[in-house]
């Protein structure tokens, strides 16, 4: 019996924008389907980012970017490839070997996470209640000669 060891991967999956926003968990589930079909294990699955391309792509001129990492044996990674090129939902995909990547690595904020924390966090800043400084200073004792 032969033991197949699985090494860590990192794909960048590149989808449509609008796709995307509409469908986020859709698309995300449809990539984790493509994986589950070729026995890998993924690790984590999360949104990276929303650009415009440099040059359109099926027609589209913005794309959203998917950031995945996986186990896999190295000998199922053309199958994937293949399933993936057959996916209309999936634009492009770039795979690599990701050993060197650490866990607290696969942690890090993505730009699309620090955007959503500060829209968080201006959300939040609206939300405070105000201060009434008129209140304040009335009761304050002010030397004016």
């Amino acid at each position: 019996m032969e033991t197949v060891a699985k090494r860590l991967y990192e794909a960048l999956f590149l989808v449509d924008s609008a796709e995307a926003a509409t469908d986020a968990e859709g698309v995300s589930a449809h990539i984790e389907k493509i994986f589950e079909r070729n026995s890998a294990e993924v690790v984590s699955i999360r949104k990276w980012d929303e650009r415009p391309l440099a040059y359109e792509i099926m027609g589209k001129s913005r794309g959203t970017y998917f950031l995945v990492y996986f186990n896999s044996p190295s000998g199922r990674i053309t199958s994937i490839e293949r399933d993936i090129q057959l996916s209309e939902r999936i634009m492009r995909v770039l795979i690599l070997r990701a050993d060197h990547v650490t866990e607290e690595d696969m942690k890090k904020d993505t730009p699309a996470t620090m955007l959503d924390k500060k829209a968080q966090e201006l959300q939040d800043s609206k939300k405070a209640p105000d201060i009434d400084y008129t209140a304040e200073a009335e009761n304050e004792d002010l030397d004016v000669d």
